[in-house]
C-alpha cells in the first residue's frame, strides 16, 4: 500500500523534508544541525536529512546573529554575563555550532573579545 502510495507521489519524503527545513529555517531560524535533528526524528533518512540540511538559504553565521539580534532587546536590563550566556544558550539550543554562537551573540550585544 505504501509503495503505491509513493508512486502515485502522495507520499515524497523528499519534498517533506525540504518543507520542514524551510520552515525550521525560516520561521525558527534554527542552525543546520538542528534542521538535520529535526528531520531524523521525523524519520528521514541520514542521508536525506543531511542533504536537505545543507541547502540551508543563506550563510549560517549570518543567519545566527539576525536570531540574536533579534533577542537581544529582550536582555535590555540583564547583566552583560549573563546576557551574553543567555544568547550564546539560544543559539546552541537551535543548533548552531558553539563558535558560531559565541560570535553572534557578542555582535549582537557589541561587546569584543576583549569584554
Amino acid at each position: 500500500m505504501l509503495e503505491r502510495l509513493e508512486r502515485v507521489g502522495l507520499i515524497d519524503d523528499r519534498a517533506f523534508a525540504r518543507q520542514m527545513a524551510d520552515h525550521h529555517f525560516g520561521t525558527r531560524r534554527a542552525g543546520r544541525r538542528a534542521v538535520e535533528s529535526a528531520l531524523l526524528a521525523k524519520g528521514i533518512s541520514a542521508d536525506l536529512a543531511n542533504e536537505v540540511a545543507a541547502l540551508a538559504p543563506e550563510d549560517e553565521h549570518e543567519r545566527a546573529i539576525e536570531l540574536a539580534r533579534s533577542r537581544v532587546r529582550r536582555l535590555a536590563g540583564v547583566e552583560p554575563v549573563k546576557a551574553f550566556g543567555r544568547l550564546t544558550s539560544l543559539l546552541i539550543r537551535r543548533g548552531y555550532a558553539p563558535d558560531v554562537a559565541r560570535s553572534a551573540a557578542r555582535t549582537a550585544l557589541e561587546v569584543d573579545d576583549a569584554d
